[in-house]
């Protein structure tokens, strides 16, 4: 038997679109509707010849019900990355709320160190975590670099 397109495992995020629009029923117009997008742009995900734009992405993982491409963030820079996008904003946006260089932020969802106490304490509150785990995580990162010359 040939399998069903829902069953095949998206690889994607357009795979992803694609395979909870067919389990729901919609069509790419009733689709674009749930996510405040037109039946055009929904066709592009799924063909992938365009990504969502960071203003789509609060409605995106809505109507998935999942980050596509950070199922269990795990790490801070994919937590850092899950939780800009749930409020659809923009890299630029989160460095101007955190009051730091748009760099900085980019830096942070690379797996950068956050230097400054009072980044990583607004950050922990933010993502819901512990400051002082937060700070363990970044001076064990700080002296791996360290240690391995990354710094030098």
């Amino acid at each position: 038997m040939k399998p069903k397109e829902t069953d095949l495992e998206p690889q994607t995020v357009g795979d992803h679109v694609k395979r909870r629009r067919l389990e729901l029923g919609l069509t790419q117009i009733e689709a674009g509707q749930r996510l405040g997008v037109t039946q055009f742009t929904v066709i592009n995900w799924e063909s992938g010849e365009r990504r969502p734009a960071t203003r789509h992405w609060p409605a995106l993982l809505e109507f998935l019900g999942y980050d596509p491409e950070h199922s269990v963030p795990g790490t801070l820079a994919e937590q850092l990355t899950s939780e800009r996008r749930k409020r659809g904003w923009s890299q630029r946006q989160a460095a101007k709320a955190f009051g730091v260089d748009p760099s900085t932020w980019s830096s942070w969802e690379a797996g950068g160190i956050v230097m400054m106490r009072t980044h990583r304490t607004a950050l922990a509150q933010w993502l819901g975590g512990s400051d002082a785990d937060l700070s363990r995580v970044m001076a064990e990162r700080w002296r791996t670099a360290h240690a391995s010359g990354e710094c030098d």
